[in-house]
């Protein structure tokens, strides 16, 4: 156990050390730089600018620079919003996001394990049909399509909704409905092949034929072992979730840090384009580990070991 934890943070921080190295030298590779814009500014101002954030060094200074500042935890000071640090930006944004994606997490498991069950439970009935539609329907729409068109018939039409703000409990369906979705689909289908499976297995047979209660092999035999592909799928629903809530956030004025960090790119603002490109990627990376960790201890046949058993 301990030999696995040790080597799943090795690969987190070198999965970082890439993802840090691949976003800083991409972004130096577009042309221009982060006060081109400012056209109201002379040249000698920009490039005292230019000195001041220590943008006119070579690119592999720069980046050394960087590395040995965020190992020091300095994120730096954004380029565009005065005298804000991107710590605090990130620390100010992401309570709102948090929220968000809570909610549209706790949303997608609970509707979406509903969903597989009772198209299992239901197989081939109308039930299923209609379940199984859904899901397609669900993963066939990109989240800024149904952002887009709910939004202009509950919100704009039908005035049912806030068309923007974050005000308010109602301020959240309409995103969490968008953010949800596609994981609500993708958890249905799960949850629906993984029990069609289990429901045929002779340990169920088993377990029926020594009169256990219906009820006792649903959860404690058929529930937990059909639940395994959807932990699995716990770690990526979440990546997609946030990275999802970048494109939600500015479709419906929500001031999270997905709107923050879509806003830095359009203004060039590379710390915080930095800031929050590693931000997201410890909280992925982070996703992934806790899932993993969970599998292990669903089913106590995996040991994380690396596939040998300790």
């Amino acid at each position: 156990m301990t030999r696995y934890l040790i080597s799943k943070f090795f690969y987190m921080l070198l999965s970082l050390f890439i993802l840090i190295s691949a976003t800083f030298f991409l972004m130096k590779a577009i042309p221009g730089n982060p006060f081109m814009s400012e056209k109201a500014t002379s040249p000698e101002i920009q490039a005292r600018l230019m000195e001041q954030y220590g943008l006119d060094k070579p690119v592999y200074v720069q980046y050394f620079k960087y590395l040995g500042d965020i190992a020091s935890g300095d994120f730096g000071i954004s380029m565009k919003k005065l005298n804000q640090s991107v710590t605090d930006i990130i620390g100010q944004t992401f309570s709102v996001s948090l929220k968000l994606g809570f909610v549209a997490i706790i949303v997608s498991i609970i509707v979406g394990l509903l969903l597989g069950m009772l198209a299992a439970l239901y197989h081939r009935r109308l039930i299923d049909n209609v379940a199984m539609i859904l899901a397609i329907m669900g993963i066939a729409v990109p989240s800024f399509v149904l952002a887009s068109l709910i939004q202009f018939f509950f919100a704009q039409e039908l005035g049912w909704f806030n068309v923007m703000g974050f005000d308010g409990p109602m301020d959240y369906v309409l995103p969490v409905v968008a953010l949800s979705a596609s994981p609500i689909a993708f958890i249905a289908r799960l949850t629906r092949s993984s029990m069609l499976e289990v429901l045929h297995a002779d340990y169920i047979k088993t377990a029926k034929a020594k009169g256990l209660k219906p009820v006792t092999v649903m959860f404690k035999h058929v529930v937990r072992n059909a639940i395994l592909p959807v932990v699995t799928y716990v770690g990526p629903m979440t990546a997609n979730i946030i990275t999802g809530s970048v494109v939600i956030e500015r479709i419906f004025g929500i001031g999270g840090i997905g709107k923050v960090f879509v806003d830095s790119i359009t203004t060039r603002d590379y710390t915080m384009i930095m800031g929050v490109t590693i931000f997201y990627g410890i909280l992925l990376m982070v996703a992934r580990f806790i899932t993993d960790i969970a599998y292990g201890f669903i089913d106590p046949r995996i040991k994380l070991t690396g596939g040998k058993e300790g």
